[in-house]
């Protein structure tokens, strides 16, 4: 993935190769400030347990789990530290918080990557278009992602991994990675049985659950509504938010620079999100997320689908003279 770009002639071979260099510093001290928050907060949660205090502990708690799929997405693009083991260590057990085995997001996020948007081949559009504001609803809650991910674990521990874009090593890999995190998983039932305790529902699985919708608001917004066409400049959003999100998401909101450069390292993104709209002279797609999903779940209301949104998006590119309109037109 690393040589790969979504839109050539935006940025120098020299100044990507620049950009593109490894460092461990950064990752160790977003990680240690990640875990470190989940830490504290889940030593807050016991000491408060029983009283109204918890609550607003417990939402937070499902907030950071959540976002561990950011250090899960960095480490497995291998661009978080310099040193590959850390990556792989890190991916790893990122993905075993969140239920998403490190080697299965590995192989289905670089498809995703080299398909953007394309109905057929993107792994993060099997779902097909949202055609109802109902769908475009329980898409957000995040709990039709969450059946699907407990599923591909259930199969993919079965030694079911079939999927088009794996190949033998990789499908080994996968099945492996799964079998080695379900045993972790028995290992934590085990626990809570011999301890008379409901710890993982308390400080993991109930908040990451309730809290999916968090997540939603980034994971929905990178794609839904925007062009189909293969540029990543134009069918990739870049989510305008406050200080503690961007930290959250590991810079991750910077999604158009990501997703056209995905070997640059996260904390060299907001760097280069700004030197491409320099250098192409206009905004990249971008929008907050409350204004944005508000917008979409207006536009289902009012009987459009997400493929009406996506036409929209079409039509505002041609006629800013970013996109070619469609032979015949």
């Amino acid at each position: 993935m690393q040589d790969f770009v979504g839109a050539k002639g935006v940025i120098s071979k020299e100044r990507l190769a620049e950009l593109s260099q490894r460092r461990n510093g950064p990752a160790f001290l977003y990680l240690a400030s990640h875990w470190g928050a989940i830490a504290l907060n889940t030593a807050a949660m016991h000491y408060t347990w029983g009283t109204w205090l918890c609550v607003p502990l417990f939402l937070l708690q499902g907030l950071l789990l959540n976002y561990l799929y950011a250090p899960e997405h960095e480490c497995d693009h291998f661009t978080a530290f310099r040193t590959r083991w850390l990556n792989q260590a890190v991916a790893f057990v990122c993905g075993f918080l969140i239920f998403y085995p490190n080697s299965d997001h590995r192989w289905s996020h670089y498809a995703h990557h080299r398909n953007t948007q394309n109905w057929d081949r993107d792994t993060e559009l099997g779902r097909g278009p949202i055609r109802t504001l109902a769908g475009y609803l329980l898409y957000l809650s995040g709990m039709t992602l969450i059946r699907h991910k407990f599923l591909r674990i259930f199969l993919h521990a079965l030694g079911r991994a079939d999927d088009w874009y794996l190949t033998a090593g990789q499908r080994r890999s996968v099945i492996a990675c799964t079998r080695w995190m379900v045993a972790g998983y028995a290992v934590v039932v085990a626990s809570a049985v011999a301890a008379q305790s409901w710890w993982p529902l308390y400080y993991w699985l109930g908040p990451f659950v309730l809290m999916r919708w968090t997540y939603m608001l980034q994971g929905g917004g990178e794609h839904v509504g925007l062009t189909h066409e293969p540029n990543t400049l134009l069918n990739t959003r870049t989510l305008t938010t406050n200080a503690f999100m961007r930290w959250i998401n590991w810079n991750m909101t910077y999604h158009t620079a990501h997703h056209t450069f995905p070997g640059v390292p996260f904390h060299r993104l907001p760097e280069l999100h700004r030197e491409i709209e320099e250098r192409l002279g206009y905004r990249l797609p971008s929008a907050p997320y409350f204004r944005l999903h508000w917008g979409h779940i207006r536009r289902f209301a009012r009987g459009d689908t997400e493929l009406d949104i996506c036409a929209g998006h079409d039509e505002r590119l041609v006629e800013e003279g970013k996109l070619s309109a469609p032979a015949g037109v």
